[in-house]
């Protein structure tokens, strides 16, 4: 059987170019493939070698659980009234013995709704709500990485540490930019991997920001409500919660319908993730969380910063440690002090003017029971107080330590000088004379009538005849602090004084003789161990002035008001004794 050969076609000597080029393409696109793939894999394993040592190393660096709760710098200082209860707050207040495992299980359940839904189930980082918040910021127009966050909770508790410091500054550290959120990333994770999901959680509690100087849910649940973090309710949680969004603005100490406005997002978030029933979040909404008495009255702010500059700095202003400090402060007299300058202003007081007004309540012991040193912004901590920084002329309010040094110099209160325009031939070289503020001149006087009617040349006579050095003497002992002018024109209250020191100095009067120091704090204490630290020194109690002295010059000013320039400040039934002065009209 012959077998027929098969028949091959001859290949053209020379293929198509399009054919060569078709080869040229997927070779071409095989081998940038493999590029591709070799990039990506030697990137992919870069990365993760950087990342796994980068989170390493935060790992290592990261302290203990009980070290990283309080980050504050400095300590903080509450103050008690004479009653024993808290009336002001200085520095960041911090507890930071909230744990959330012994948090109110609507506190938890609240952050949880409201910062990072899927806690407990991530690791530390979500991807997909970073990408998510990037497409909202761009959507409504801002920069990707401005506004929404994404962040989860151990992110947030990853700038709240600052990374540990390992950001130079605070504001670096916070700074929303494309090198924090890498950063932010191994540092999440070393987190997850040093602590429980419970620690990162108590962590955070304990080092947000929540207003009012309050650091952590256990300090404001005690500033706002008067509780702890583990006894507050719905919503008082839901509130509390509400504070992470903008603590300063949501503050319900700076608006209380604000806050509960807010309060009410969070109940339905809550809601929505099915941690309450409709029953509850309708009870919530409809009886909102309000103040206890003592956050919503916010009273003495002036008598805090007074205290704060009095007392030793060191346990203060630059505290290292959490300071209580007992003062003497009454808020009830405080509270009649505030209304009755109300009533003043609204009464007798245009609605556009700008005078101001300063009140300082001593008791004969030198305590200061209230303190007023403006009429606005009465609430808010470091404003300028006129009580005690404001230096002004007292007027004829000096008047009664020039007499009161001619008393003691055995002048009587029947003694008598001219009352007259122009001075008396045996002071005209004095080259200083001052008018009546009346513009009347009566002629021969006694003492105890120019002191009542107040009259400037019989009060400056008697100065020329004490002596300046008698007069300034007596005011510094009873407790003028300020520098006083050596000319006659120091009669009529020319040099500068306090409030504060003037009233200190007119309650020697009353303690007849002796000198009233003012004393607006009693002792400070540890807050943990209540360690009392230091207390108040007494001061001396030797006579400036007689008894006899004082009780006269008391007599004259009894006079003063229930004849002369001080008739408006009669009240029936009471016995007083004061002196009015004006300077620069």
């Amino acid at each position: 059987m012959i077998k027929k050969k098969k028949k091959f076609r001859k290949a053209s000597k020379k293929e198509p170019l399009s054919i060569n080029l078709r080869k040229f393409s997927r070779s071409a696109a095989r081998k940038l493939r493999v590029l591709i793939m070799w990039f990506l894999v030697r990137v992919s394993i870069l990365f993760v070698a950087v990342l796994l040592t980068a989170t390493t190393y935060f790992y290592t660096t990261i302290p203990s659980f009980e070290t990283i709760l309080d980050g504050r710098s400095k300590g903080s200082v509450t103050l008690l009234d004479r009653y024993g209860q808290t009336f002001a707050w200085r520095g960041k207040q911090l507890d930071s013995s909230l744990r959330s495992t012994k948090a109110a299980k609507h506190l938890v359940n609240a952050i949880i709704s409201a910062e990072d839904r899927r806690f407990f189930s991530h690791f530390g980082v979500s991807f997909r709500g970073i990408l998510g918040a990037i497409r909202i910021n761009i959507m409504e127009g801002r920069h990707p990485l401005k506004g929404h966050g994404g962040s989860t909770i151990t992110q947030q508790v990853a700038k709240l540490l600052c990374f540990m410091q390992k950001v130079k500054t605070e504001s670096g550290c916070r700074r929303k930019s494309i090198t924090r959120k890498i950063l932010e990333i191994p540092f999440a994770l070393a987190l997850e991997l040093k602590f429980s999901k419970h620690e990162i959680l108590s962590i955070y509690m304990n080092r947000v920001y929540l207003g009012a100087n309050s650091i952590g849910f256990e300090s404001a649940a005690q500033r706002y409500f008067g509780k702890s973090a583990s006894d507050t309710s719905l919503e008082e949680s839901a509130m509390l919660a509400a504070l992470l969004t903008a603590p300063s603005r949501y503050a319900p100490t700076n608006n209380l319908i604000l806050a509960q406005s807010r309060a009410k997002l969070i109940i339905n978030l809550m809601l929505e993730e099915k941690y309450i029933t409709f029953e509850e979040a309708q009870a919530a909404k409809e009886s909102p969380a309000k103040l206890t008495q003592t956050a919503s009255a916010s009273r003495g702010a002036h008598f805090a910063d007074c205290v704060m500059r009095e007392a030793p700095n060191s346990l203060t202003i630059h505290t290292t440690e959490d300071i209580v400090i007992k003062t003497t402060f009454d808020p009830n007299v405080q509270k009649l002090v505030e209304d009755s300058v109300n009533e003043v202003f609204q009464a007798r007081v245009r609605g556009d003017s700008k005078a101001q007004v300063a009140v300082v309540v001593l008791s004969a012991t030198g305590e200061v029971l209230a303190m007023l040193g403006s009429r606005s912004n009465t609430k808010l901590p470091g404003q300028f107080n006129r009580a005690f920084q404001a230096f002004r002329q007292p007027g004829s309010a000096f008047k009664p330590f020039v007499y009161a040094a001619a008393i003691e110099e055995g002048y009587l209160p029947k003694f008598r000088l001219i009352d007259t325009k122009a001075p008396p031939p045996n002071l005209a070289h004095l080259g200083y004379w001052p008018k009546n503020f009346d513009q009347q001149y009566l002629g021969s006087v006694d003492l105890a009538t120019g002191l009542t009617n107040s009259i400037n040349t019989v009060t400056v006579q008697l100065a020329h005849k004490v002596g300046l050095n008698k007069i300034i003497e007596i005011a510094e002992g009873l407790g003028i602090k300020s520098a006083m002018t050596k000319n006659l024109s120091l009669a009529l209250g020319s040099s500068e004084v306090s409030l504060l020191n003037l009233t200190s100095a007119y309650s020697g009067f009353l303690n007849l003789g002796k000198p009233v120091h003012p004393v607006g704090w009693l002792d400070l204490s540890l807050r943990d161990t209540k360690e009392i630290l230091i207390t108040s020194s007494k001061q001396s109690e030797e006579n400036v002035i007689g008894e006899l002295t004082s009780k006269v010059v008391i007599e004259m000013l009894k006079k003063v008001v229930l004849e002369g320039t001080g008739k408006q400040a009669q009240i029936n039934n009471w016995e007083i004794a004061g002196k009015t002065g004006t300077s620069q009209n």
